[in-house]
């Protein structure tokens, strides 16, 4: 086993502290990974305090992570020491069910999520460990290659922030002409307006805050609508491909699949703690609307992500931190108080005494 160092909850109405655990030694297809930056997503705070219901601790949160290959097994042939690399939400599924087979291991039942998820390599009994930490283990399939032009920093989101927002763009296969909204302008949204502009779309920006006008156009976005404000939304009635709904707080649906072309479709990739109102199946119906979900993407879409990223010098708009600051992140995040994500510096885990 190899020690390691990071920061952890032990439960979930205490803060993050130093931690120190171990990794296990490498297997044959196992990658190493100096680990560089780390992005802090909302989910890392559900877990933490145990929002979803299903936490284990103590428990190393982060799965945005981005560093450099630093050792690897007799049997990895995809990467060699010094590559810039990057680890998702996921290091492990069964690789044998329909999902896994056709490259989509993030539906997979029995997938391994980067952190409280069970540890197939302790035979279930301990739970994975994350990204705040300065270094992590990583069966190489499971590993994404970073392109240089990329800042490593800015490209740790897009391996959360960025998956979850391209894969909906592909999957209702968003391009050149299309008019797709996008709703909040958070570490998701942002992603959401920069990926649909670069795909070609006419791109609409649904927010509460006037304040962020000038910020989403800055990003790609043609236009942007305050949603309280009922004579801008009536404007755009029945005239959209595609909106993808980033907001994770329960809301009215309604107010968004009117805006739906026939045939269109609202997607939501935020999970809120407590359900949305009931939409109005009429609203639905009458036009043969939908309302679809998406998770992240596969292992293959995720680098495919990362290379259309590359491609057109995609990044996220981040705040970096050093580790110390992490608690205090949390609370800004909860509070919208960040553009448009945090990124830890993981150096900065040598400032904490040994």
């Amino acid at each position: 086993m190899q020690q390691a160092k990071g920061y952890a909850a032990f439960s979930n109405t205490t803060p993050l502290v130093p931690f120190q655990f171990e990794r296990r030694e490498l297997t044959a297809t196992d990658v190493q990974i100096e680990i560089l930056y780390c992005g802090v997503c909302h989910s890392d705070i559900h877990q933490v305090r145990n929002e979803w219901g299903n936490s284990a601790f103590p428990m190393v949160p982060g799965h945005e992570i981005v560093g450099k290959v630093i050792q690897v097994g007799n049997a990895v042939s995809k990467f060699k020491i010094g590559d810039s690399v990057g680890v998702g939400c996921m290091v492990d599924s069964c690789r044998a069910c329909p999902d896994c087979q056709e490259g989509l291991e993030q539906f997979c039942n029995h997938a391994v999520f980067t952190y409280n998820s069970p540890d197939p390599h302790t035979n279930g009994q301990a739970s994975t460990y994350g990204g705040y930490s300065n270094q992590i283990v990583v069966d190489q399939s499971f590993v994404l290659k970073i392109a240089e032009n990329l800042d490593l920093a800015a490209a740790a989101p897009l391996l959360c922030a960025g998956i979850t927002t391209y894969s909906p763009l592909k999957q209702w296969q968003v391009k050149k002409g299309d008019k797709v909204g996008v709703v909040g302008l958070g570490g998701l949204g942002h992603m959401a307006v920069k990926f649909a502009h670069a795909l070609g779309a006419h791109v609409v920006l649904f927010t509460t805050s006037a304040n962020k006008i000038a910020d989403a156009k800055r990003l790609g976005a043609n236009e942007v609508v305050i949603s309280k404000n009922p004579e801008e939304m009536n404007a755009h009635l029945q005239s959209f491909d595609f909106i993808l709904n980033t907001v994770a707080a329960p809301h009215n649906l309604d107010a968004y699949t009117a805006l739906l072309k026939r045939d269109g479709t609202l997607c939501l990739v935020g999970v809120p703690d407590h359900p949305h109102p009931s939409p109005s199946v009429g609203n639905l119906i009458f036009k043969r609307r939908r309302i679809a979900g998406s998770l992240i993407g596969g292992i293959k879409e995720t680098q495919e992500m990362l290379d259309f990223c590359a491609q057109h010098n995609i990044t996220s708009d981040i705040e970096m931190i050093p580790i110390q600051q992490i608690n205090e992140a949390y609370e800004r995040v909860i509070k919208s108080d960040v553009k448009y994500r945090f990124v830890i510096d993981l150096a900065s885990l040598k400032l904490d005494a040994a």
